[in-house]
């Protein structure tokens, strides 16, 4: 197997199950020192545990600065620095269904702190690691909603992490730090299975021009690629990952 990241560190949020979890196995098996950095202790730790050597879980709230400043102080101290940065944690599976009209307004502060601001709260807080080591990658994780007007505040959060994904990408660019986005389209993930019941499967997959559902491995690839040296001259870039779901020009 290829190992594009020997000796590199990398930060993956919400890595305790699904998605962010292929990501934190993946960049583990190709040779990086992976911080799990979730909300839910046990998910976390049995991620880590399982992964051994070279991994670690930190309890880690995305919508608390100070909170994601330590989970980077931790990051730093384990493995002397952090050079890529995954932005996956989001409040989706337990996401209320409920109206940008009709949201009541505490939960929505905390849904937009924890979906939108919890990438630029983990991102300032790794930043300064990354510059001292020389540069590093982060990649958002968005969401073909950004583009529907469907799911209430959850497309308005992920067109709004679309939008921070480009300010961070001129921002950090300077400092050799590159910011992309991955956009994944219907993945079957337990998150998934709650929000849109069985039966809607069969027409969702029929509207995809790959007929059938995504799965965590079909992320991670192009999440991989994204953070890699491979992709050193692409940046402020929006991959959407969907089976066809979104035709965009």
């Amino acid at each position: 197997m290829t190992q594009r990241f020997t000796n590199r560190v990398a930060v993956v949020t919400g890595a305790g199950g699904g998605i962010g979890e292929a990501y934190a196995r993946a960049l583990h098996a190709e040779g990086a020192s992976v911080v799990i950095a979730e909300l839910n202790k046990e998910a976390g730790a049995a991620v880590a545990a399982d992964l051994g050597e070279r991994a670690l879980f930190v309890h880690t709230d995305v919508g608390d600065l100070g909170n994601c400043e330590a989970m980077a102080a931790a990051a730093t101290e384990a493995f002397g620095g952090i050079d890529h940065l995954v932005n996956n944690a989001a409040i989706f599976g337990d996401m209320e269904g409920v109206g940008i009209t009709t949201a009541d307004p505490a939960y929505v502060e905390t849904f937009m702190r924890v979906n939108v601001l919890g990438a630029t709260y983990c991102t300032r807080a790794v930043v300064p690691s990354m510059r001292e080591r020389g540069g590093g990658s982060i990649v958002n994780q968005s969401s073909t909603a950004a583009w529907m007007s469907l799911s209430g505040f959850y497309g308005v959060a992920k067109a709004a992490l679309n939008s921070v994904t480009v300010c961070l990408a001129q921002e950090l660019g300077s400092q050799h730090i590159r910011v992309n986005a991955i956009a994944p389209g219907p993945t079957d993930t337990p998150a998934m299975q709650k929000q849109v019941p069985a039966e809607f499967h069969d027409m969702l997959v029929q509207s995809l021009a790959i007929k059938r559902m995504g799965t965590p491995g079909d992320h991670t690839g192009p999440v991989l690629f994204l953070l890699s040296d491979e992709a050193a001259w692409i940046t402020g870039h929006v991959l959407a990952v969907d089976g066809g779901q979104i035709p965009r020009i």
